[in-house]
């Protein structure tokens, strides 16, 4: 791959963690390891399933960024993050991303997340 493409990669990579840190804690903790394996899963792909990948990953941080200033605006509505995902694009997935986008729904949806989510604080003295 060109250097060109790899920092294009890593850039965007960088950008979606980011903007991850906007997220609740649950959220953010899923979103990460979510990206985490996609990159890693995409690295060998070939140049036309890299651009799909890059350009879909940039939709999805122009929209994410988006959602952030808006629930900054609106501090007093409840936050609010995601988009619906229409019928068309739905229907343009492979079985695997089929697979994968049912397994997310589930983890997020879950009551007890199958990782915890703990805070840093001061110890009270």
């Amino acid at each position: 791959m060109p250097a060109g493409h790899v920092s294009r990669v890593r850039a965007l990579y960088r950008r979606i963690l980011l903007l991850h840190r906007a997220l609740p804690p649950d959220l953010k903790t899923l979103g990460d390891l979510y990206v985490k394996d996609e990159f890693r899963r995409h690295k060998t792909v070939g140049s036309d399933e890299a651009q799909r990948f890059l350009r879909e990953w940039e939709v999805y941080a122009s929209v994410l960024w988006q959602q952030t200033n808006e629930n900054r605006q609106n501090s007093t509505e409840k936050v609010c993050f995601g988009a619906a995902l229409p019928e068309e694009k739905l229907n343009d997935f492979r079985d695997e991303q089929i697979g994968q986008l049912q397994e997310l729904m589930q983890e997020a949806t879950k009551p007890n997340r199958q990782f915890s989510i703990t805070e840093s604080r001061k110890p009270e003295f």
